[in-house]
């Protein structure tokens, strides 16, 4: 079964005004697409955005909290996100695991809160520069995964992109090799295929986030387990464009 392309667009907490959105969203609306796009704007901007990009692209949420209401002061709930329209949550972000403390069994409680709200998952792996060069990538994605794996039903995988984004590469101007990037998604979709099940790993997207621009994307994209893109700060530029249009070079 193929496997659609999927390109997402993390604007993090970019730009600083809604004009600049909108001109990012009007050079989307005129694009030619043949592949999934979701853009994750701040929170303040997703409703105004999700009223003006065409129907074919679909918004997301940087982050939720696991809970459905209560005296969780600055969180978003799965539930508010439904009762929105918001279709997407990106969660395990490497920036909410370092700079807000978010471990992976956290992670996967926000996975499983989102999910059961009908909330499809972008949900990020990765290492850091130490782990890489001391071999522990594919043990730390593995580790990472299993809190997920233990909560979730095989049928829940539906929901879910995994993006591996190791942290080096993350707003560094470094990126992983295509042969790096291909090795480590085949070793999460080996765990995923023994954790889950075959099925599961042979559906679920496998996509590479960090530092991916519109000169290294052609050469990743065409890496048989790199089935798409979380893009950083290249989605905030007209060259998302060629980001996501790096699918048809596979």
């Amino acid at each position: 079964m193929a496997r659609r392309f999927f390109v997402g667009g993390n604007f993090k907490m970019n730009p600083n005004s809604v004009e600049e959105k909108k001109a990012l969203v009007a050079l989307l609306n005129q694009a030619d697409i043949d592949c999934s796009v979701v853009i994750a704007p701040p929170s303040l901007y997703i409703l105004p955005l999700q009223a003006i990009i065409r129907p074919e692209i679909q918004v997301a949420a940087q982050n939720c909290y696991f809970k459905e209401s209560g005296a969780f002061t600055g969180e978003i709930s799965p539930l508010q996100l439904k009762d929105a329209g918001i279709p997407y949550v990106i969660l395990g972000h490497s920036e909410r695991r370092t700079l807000f403390h978010e471990t992976s069994t956290i992670v996967a409680q926000k996975t499983k809160a989102a999910l059961s709200a009908s909330i499809a998952v972008i949900l990020c792996i990765g290492e850091t520069l130490e782990e890489r060069e001391t071999g522990q990538t594919t043990k730390v994605c593995a580790a990472q995964l299993q809190p997920v794996v233990d909560l979730l039903a095989e049928a829940d995988w539906r929901s879910i992109v995994v993006a591996y984004e190791p942290v080096w590469a993350i707003g560094t101007g470094k990126v992983a090799t295509s042969a790096q990037a291909q090795e480590t998604q085949a070793a999460v979709r080996a765990f995923l295929a023994g954790a889950v099940s075959p099925a599961v790993a042979q559906a679920t997207r496998i996509i590479y986030g960090g530092s991916v621009n519109k000169g290294n994307c052609g050469e990743l994209a065409l890496q048989p387990d790199v089935d798409g893109f979380l893009v950083g700060g290249a989605s905030l530029k007209p060259e998302f464009v060629d980001i996501i249009n790096s699918t048809r070079k596979k």
